[in-house]
């Protein structure tokens, strides 16, 4: 495998474990939890929500071919929470991703060199993926913040619980060397 190829493959496993962060968080939220905003000036993930699929959408909608900026695109209108439920939420997550997973799916390892535009602004198509790998997990984190404040105590940890390093790098280190590995669903998605 080429490195190109092994770059491709890479990035869609790391979107992709970013998103199942971001849903892992919002399955232990009550509907309504996802609409709160604790001030004028917070977002509450319902919003963020809706910026990340509304900058998805524009940004990987024909991604080789036209500017990731589209002309359509309402960014302030993100952040205005319009969105009534939960599936709706989520709705629009599944939309923003299933683009974002279309257009890494057909790109091929000789593309990354091309030259896209984000606003005008040209980027390699390796530099555009790399802006997006670094803006999607900057939200999905604050989906978590959030989220663990929202819950308090009944938290379900999405990573090594507090004060449980030692024994999970114990158990990590009884095993033998392995890649990390996705289920099979997972796997499907990335192809």
């Amino acid at each position: 495998m080429n490195a190109n190829q092994s770059y491709l493959e890479s990035v869609r496993k790391q979107f992709l474990y970013y998103k199942m962060l971001g849903e892992k968080a919002m399955e232990q939220l009550e509907a309504q939890q996802l609409f709160i905003a604790v001030n004028d000036d917070t977002n509450s993930i319902a919003a963020i929500i809706k910026h990340l699929s509304g900058n998805m959408l524009s940004r990987w909608t024909d991604f080789l071919t036209s500017d990731g900026e589209k002309e359509w695109r309402n960014r302030d209108a993100e952040f205005e929470v319009d969105l009534q439920s939960k599936e709706a939420v989520l709705d629009i997550w599944n939309k923003g991703w299933n683009c974002l997973e279309s257009a890494l799916n057909s790109l091929r390892p000789e593309q990354l060199s091309d030259i896209v535009y984000i606003r005008n602004e040209g980027h390699t198509v390796i530099e555009a993926i790399n802006r997006q790998l670094a803006h999607y997990p900057y939200h999905v984190g604050q989906i978590v913040f959030y989220a663990k404040q929202l819950k308090k105590s009944e938290w379900t940890s999405l990573s090594i619980p507090k004060n449980k390093s030692q024994n999970y790098n114990a158990e990590k280190f009884a095993k033998e060397k392995e890649i990390k590995n996705f289920t099979d669903d997972e796997l499907k998605r990335l192809k």
